[in-house]
Formats: structure tokens, sequence, C-alpha cells
């Protein structure tokens, strides 16, 4: 699945916003700006389904049982497996397991797509595997993981889309429905200062608060 990109960039000290959405890293309230140029757009299976939502994870008492649930706030390495309760949509919900397998770095040339707001920025690369663990329907769904400072800080910019070629954000395929499945994605982020050292899973109340980490 590729997204037409977007760039929304928090400023430590200011409220500062680079996109078409409010920025809330830091809990800052931000204005709303049109991109200058946006990253490539191709068809997406799950834009006519109505359960295309942004994910989220609930660990209530209401996920599947899939195996032990990683508990919010867990520090993993590269390579090491977590899982997770994940909600998409209204309608869909289960239990996951996502294996983060590398974190690239990039170059300033790769933003191009994202027009003259993303120079300065450097691109990294979060790849991972996604399993679904708990055998319900999550097909189409998508996951989204973030990147942060090697000291585990915000790195004050969020991108909306991915890079063809680079980094590209994938759907879950048709099957994605029984226990086993699995599917390889890759999740955007970018820098103007340190360098992005960390992946961080934080969808749900309990992961927001105390997200899981994967560190080299």
């Amino acid at each position: 699945m590729t997204h037409k990109g977007r760039i929304v960039s928090a400023v430590a000290l200011t409220t500062l916003c680079l996109g078409l959405t409010a920025c809330n890293d830091g809990e800052d309230s931000a204005a709303q700006e049109s991109p200058s140029a946006s990253a490539p757009a191709s068809s997406d299976p799950a834009a006519s389904d109505p359960s295309s939502e942004s994910p989220s994870a609930d660990p209530g008492d209401d996920a599947p049982a899939g195996g032990d649930v990683t508990a919010p706030g867990t520090k993993l390495k590269i390579g090491d497996r977590a899982v997770v309760p994940f909600k998409y949509g209204t309608d869909k919900k289960g239990t996951i397991a996502v294996t983060v397998t590398a974190i690239e770095k990039g170059t300033e040339a790769d933003m191009a797509p994202f027009g003259e707001k993303a120079k300065g920025m450097t691109p990294y690369y979060i790849r991972m595997k996604v399993e679904n663990v708990g055998g319900t329907d999550l097909a189409y769904s998508s996951l989204r993981l973030r990147g942060n400072l090697a000291g585990g800080g915000p790195t004050g910019v969020i991108l909306i889309g991915d890079l063809p070629g680079k980094c590209d954000s994938e759907s879950a395929p048709r099957d994605f429905t029984a226990k086993g499945a699995s599917y390889e994605t890759c999740s955007l982020s970018a820098t103007k200062t340190d360098p992005i050292a960390v992946a961080s899973f934080e969808e749900g109340d309990a992961y927001s608060d105390s997200p899981v980490l994967w560190t080299s």
C-alpha cells in the first residue's frame, strides 16, 4: 500500500506543522498547511474497505488469546518478536506478533518526493514482519511503528506516506485471516537532528503511555 506523502513537524518550544494533518507530538495543538509537494500515490486495496482506519492496540479482556502478550514498556533488540493486541477500524481485532528486522538509514535525496519541506531531513526505514497470532480476520489492516532518537525522545517529524521502492507501507494481504499468516512492511520516519535508533509500538491506551521499544 502506498500513501500520498505528507510531513508534520513538531519543533520544541514552538508549535509548527508541515502537512495536512494536525500534529500531536507532545500533546501540542497545531495549524494545518498544504505541502508544496507530495509523494507518489498508487491504488490501495484497502481504500474501499470500510474498516480501513488508523490501527490501535487494545490490551483489554476481549483480545483473543494467542500466547503471552508483550507487556507495555518492554525493551527489545532488533530481531526480537513482540506479541501485542491489535484493533483496526471498528470491527477487526486480534493478536499480532511484530518483529522489527532493521532500522535502515536513507539519504536526504530520498526525501525529494516530499518537496521543499523535507530539506535537511534524513529518512529511516523501519522494516518489520507482522504475523497473525490470534487467527482472526485482519485482512487489509495495516500497522505503523514510530521512529525515535537513541535516547528514546521523539524526532519532531511525523511523516504520512512512504517512499516507493525505498520504504513501502504494505497492507495485510487478503488471506491475513489465519493463525500463522504473515507479511512484511516498512514504516518511514525522518529526523533533522540526531539519528533514529529506536522503533516504537505505541498504539492503544496502555502502549501509548509505555510503548514497546526495539533498539539496535
